[in-house]
């Protein structure tokens, strides 16, 4: 806001601190609030509390010796990913700018970081909406009685189909049936061989995924339809901005919850839960040495904690300024973890209960990611009394955990691109055609996924899109630009004039600054070195260069989006590619962050203090006459 003052004196107006707020006379709306701290809390829970939490978290504790790996998952947790979760959710309430907007605010030079995050947050849209669709028809299906994954008598079932029910051997080992422990699932008995599977694996692969082994085929139309179903339910839970999604998550948000309190109720009072629960908590020390555990703790906290995905900023932009982020940050942080560990006695209860009952160590029943969603738990399932009540109840679980961080994700990507034209989409009705627009996009790209071996392009995408690498590459950049381009000084008193104190400022400034980019630089180094090949969990088919190809494109590009949207700030302002926008409220003056044999490399911008007895809501910028 500019106004001219004769005589070249000096005056300072206050004005709102949000940039985007514009007239109602332009026919602009304004940018939306929460309604309360509720809806943001709910909104941010839905997002880190996810299917990660059920189907990856348990099973990695009893990969990676039990309780073993609460150790390196802590240690991940405390210094590198409530850093990077606190600066990502507080530079978006600083801003209130979306996932890219905000890094162009801080510093135009990075602005290709915020793009990066959108890239993996478009991957995520693409194909994580594909889970709700398997849940949706896993649920449809779980009103059949019997259960139509739990007898061999199904159109789609094989010769070799087997169920325990008429093949129990007392004696025999069944790892067989879940292609864990075996490299084959060739066995000799009665001088014949025999290759058996379960009819929950025979669901999951010929009536679900319909895998072969050939290239991809024809899109199944029933899945296209629970596809189709997912989005708009997604479509409606946000069609509306943080109005609607402020109200939607009040319920999808706490549903599971009650789920999953249920499921462990019943887990823990099954005969051989205590066996379950042993091999997911009983600690292997020897694991602690392995450089693998590590790399598996430090990517499970940044899937985990949604981080360097756009949609931490893009939650907290909707925060009024004076919120207290950093208290709203710790609880959620704590809630997440223990989510994380109360869901693994839920599992392994009941992975527990099903080798008791088919006789079976608990090691060959385990299974990580899909695979314990839509095989081992639906056969356990079929195993209790009232088996329909307690499938239903599993899959909605699997659904409204999904559906939260799916809708989130979709608004995360419509506040970005709403905040690089604000002009245009801040308009009625434009909103409601850009989220449909998104919607539909995704939903075509998705169909290849949902296809006869569509598991293929699914598992190269999960594995790959929003890789490890690509997660810890933008974790060192935001560190990087944060802590030492805009200065961790700074921003720590853009926080405490946010919130009225520093939280922990040397923890969090050293963090920024040395240990959480450190960390991750070597977690991604050694990811890089041991990842030669193109390895993708739950695949064993040979794929052919088009797959290195593919994984190759997925993770180079949210990595190049960083140093080639550098090029565009250097093009239009050489001399300010690393200045903050001047509407951005500063507390304090500072002296330039980075310089090199005592020459200034980048400039920090000076601002005027804050003037005493202003409101929280308000700033001074000041404006000299000329």
């Amino acid at each position: 806001m500019e106004e001219e003052i004769a005589g070249g004196t000096t005056h300072r107006v206050p004005v709102d601190p949000d940039p985007q707020k514009e007239s109602p006379e332009d026919g602009i709306q304004e940018r939306g609030k929460w309604a309360n701290k509720t809806e943001f809390l709910l909104s941010m829970a839905g997002e880190i509390i996810g299917l990660g939490n059920v189907w990856r978290f348990p099973y990695l504790c009893y990969k990676n010796g039990g309780g073993v790996f609460f150790i390196p998952y802590f240690v991940f947790l405390f210094f590198c990913g409530i850093p990077v979760f606190f600066l990502e959710t507080a530079l978006g309430q600083y801003t209130s700018q979306g996932g890219i907007t905000s890094w162009r605010k801080i510093c135009p030079m990075f602005e290709g970081v915020g793009i990066a995050s959108q890239v993996i947050v478009a991957y995520l849209n693409i194909y994580y909406i594909v889970v709700l669709a398997w849940g949706l028809f896993y649920l449809f299906n779980s009103f059949q009685s019997p259960l139509p994954w739990s007898t061999c008598d199904n159109y789609w079932n094989t010769e070799n189909c087997h169920s325990y029910v008429n093949f129990n051997l007392s004696d025999s080992d069944w790892s067989f049936l879940y292609n864990q422990t075996e490299d084959n699932n060739d066995y000799v008995f009665s001088n014949e061989s025999l290759k058996i599977t379960s009819p929950e694996e025979e669901f999951w692969a010929c009536r679900v995924l319909r895998t072969t082994n050939m290239s991809l085929g024809a899109v199944q139309w029933d899945l296209a339809l629970c596809l189709l179903l997912a989005w708009i339910i997604c479509y409606f839970c946000i069609w509306k901005g943080v109005k609607s999604t402020g109200k939607v998550v009040y319920f999808t948000a706490t549903f599971p919850y009650l789920m999953l309190i249920l499921l462990f109720i019943r887990g823990v009072t099954l005969p051989g839960a205590g066996e379950g629960l042993k091999y997911y908590l009983l600690p292997q020390m020897d694991k602690i040495l392995e450089p693998a555990v590590w790399r598996d703790a430090g990517t499970q906290v940044f899937f985990s904690y949604a981080v360097c995905q756009g949609v931490l900023t893009s939650l907290g932009s909707y925060n009024k300024y004076n919120n207290n982020c950093y208290r709203d940050c710790m609880a959620l942080c704590i809630l997440n973890s223990a989510t994380s560990i109360f869901a693994g006695f839920a599992v392994f209860s009941v992975l527990g209960f099903m080798a008791h009952s088919l006789n079976m160590d608990v090691n060959t029943v385990v299974e990580g990611g899909p695979g314990l969603a839509f095989i081992a738990y639906p056969k356990a399932v079929s195993l209790l009394p009232g088996a329909q009540f307690w499938s239903v109840l599993f899959f909605l679980m699997i659904i409204f955990l999904g559906l939260d961080s799916q809708f989130v994700c979709v608004e995360s990507l419509a506040t970005a691109i709403t905040d690089l034209c604000p002009s245009t989409l801040r308009r009625p009705g434009r909103r409601e055609i850009l989220v449909l627009v998104i919607a539909v996009v995704c939903f075509l790209l998705g169909l290849p996924l949902i296809s006869e071996n569509g598991i293929v392009l699914f598992r190269l995408i999960d594995t790959y899109g929003s890789s490890g690498i690509s997660l810890l590459f933008i974790a060192c950049f935001e560190c990087i630009v944060v802590a030492w381009v805009y200065g961790a000084n700074r921003f720590l008193d853009n926080i405490e004039d946010m919130i009225g104190y520093r939280p922990f400022p040397l923890v969090l400034k050293y963090c920024w600054l040395f240990v959480t980019p450190l960390i991750c630089a070597v977690t991604m180094l050694y990811d890089a070195l041991t990842s030669s090949s193109i390895n993708i969990p739950g695949v064993d088919q040979v794929l052919g260069s088009w797959a290195s190809r593919m994984a190759s494109l997925l993770i180079l590009t949210p990595l190049l989006c960083i140093p080639v949207f550098i090029l565009p700030s250097l093009w239009r302002n050489p001399r300010g590619m690393a200045t903050p926008s001047p509407d951005l409220r500063q507390a304090k003056p500072h002296e330039p962050r980075l310089t090199l044999c005592k020459r200034v490399i980048i400039r920090g911008q000076e601002k005027p203090p804050r003037i005493d007895g202003e409101g929280d809501e308000k700033q001074a910028i000041e404006v000299i006459g000329v």
